[in-house]
């Protein structure tokens, strides 16, 4: 049965795809759908992991169903009250009023107003035994709410790790895990890196065999890789090495110069990604600029500031601490250029950042001067 695949011998999964939405959270683009998961442990006691998106209650009751049969569960673990994960909580208590709901004590803050009070407050660390399975809390606020915990199965040695390790895409697309799962945790996640490298910290002292997220796939093989992953993004350090030029043009000439800019750079033997921002993807821009360790800033000079989309991106990155990098500048400007200027200041809290000395300025249109400027800052960000 769809939605019914096992995970363990004794944990099952029950979560369900979503291909009616276009857009996760409001913002990101999902053209192949989202995975809303949900878990079972079958024991002495039942628990189940989260619930699911408000439109697909039915659906997953239905998956629980096929799985306990007439057995009742004695729990429903609550990670995260997001309500992509939490908005079937009622209705679960009203299938099964004898199970308890299993949160801390922000979680509960959040319910009280709503929820029976049947509930089993844990601490940071306690634990829950099921019978052979135990299953101990471990709290990760602000990954990337405040509530959040993760919870790690002793016996199966499986961490359900909530918004963790998760990625968009529902899970019967077949996609790459590194892209979306990137994309996913820059854009939601990204902001709280200290955060994460605590979790990461706290995970390390565990035998962890499988990873069972609230998005995206059970991951159960090469976890080095995904840890390895998590560990680089939550550091602010780069994947590896390259040169992503952002790109915000009116007429064309700005985008001229990039494209000159990234030819000067393929010369050099140096791995260049194009993104012009008012056609791209805004959420797969800002992850890509967290992917490469240098990055181009082109912008037109617009109403003496600089090109929206272009203040939306750098908006984006400093909001994720961008950090670690080196920055260069290329900027347009009819009669008074300051794109520049402006993109700097807005940089200016960041750590970490090296600004390249060469700054292209061009007016209007390229020259020979504006195009041997770009010449020698493709040469110096091949040596950085």
């Amino acid at each position: 049965r769809e939605g019914c695949e096992m995970v363990t011998e004794d944990i099952r999964y029950v979560g369900v795809n979503d291909h009616e939405i276009d857009l996760f959270e409001g913002q990101y683009a999902v053209p192949q759908g989202m995975a809303y998961n949900s878990y079972v442990i079958l024991d002495e006691k039942i628990a189940v992991m989260d619930t699911v998106d408000a439109r697909f209650g039915a659906q997953w009751l239905e998956n629980i169903a096929a799985v306990i049969g007439r057995r009742e569960p004695s729990y429903l673990v609550v990670q995260h009250m997001e309500p992509d994960h939490s908005a079937n909580i009622q209705r679960f208590l009203e299938r099964y009023p004898g199970a308890a709901l299993v949160g801390n004590a922000k979680t509960f803050v959040m319910l009280d107003q709503f929820f029976p009070e049947l509930r089993l407050t844990v601490k940071d660390g306690e634990e829950l035994c099921l019978g052979a399975h135990t299953l101990r809390f471990l709290f990760a606020p602000m990954v990337h709410w405040p509530e959040v915990m993760v919870t790690y199965d002793e016996k199966d040695r499986a961490l359900f790790s909530a918004d963790g390790f998760g990625k968009f895409g529902a899970l019967d697309v077949d996609a790459p895990w590194d892209d979306e799962a990137r994309r996913y945790y820059i854009g939601i996640v990204g902001k709280y890196g200290a955060q994460v490298q605590k979790l990461l910290k706290a995970a390390s002292a565990l035998d962890i065999q499988i990873i069972c997220p609230l998005h995206g796939p059970v991951l159960r093989e090469n976890l080095g890789h995904y840890l390895e992953k998590y560990d680089l993004w939550s550091s602010y350090r780069p994947e590896e090495r390259g040169v992503l030029i952002a790109c915000a043009s009116i007429y064309g000439h700005t985008r001229d110069a990039a494209r000159l800019l990234r030819d000067e750079l393929a010369k050099l033997g140096q791995k260049t990604v194009l993104a012009d921002l008012a056609r791209a993807d805004m959420a797969e821009c800002v992850a890509e600029a967290f992917r490469y360790d240098r990055l181009v800033l082109a912008s037109v000079t617009y109403n003496g500031d600089i090109f929206p989309c272009m203040h939306a991106y750098l908006h984006a990155l400093t909001e994720r601490s961008y950090q670690n990098r080196t920055v260069a500048f290329l900027e347009n400007g009819t009669w008074t250029p300051t794109a520049g200027k402006t993109m700097a200041a807005m940089l200016e809290k960041s750590k970490n950042i090296t600004f390249a000395n060469e700054k292209v300025t061009i007016k209007s249109a390229l020259n020979e001067a504006s195009a041997e400027s770009i010449h020698r800052l493709a040469a110096e960000l091949a040596e950085k």
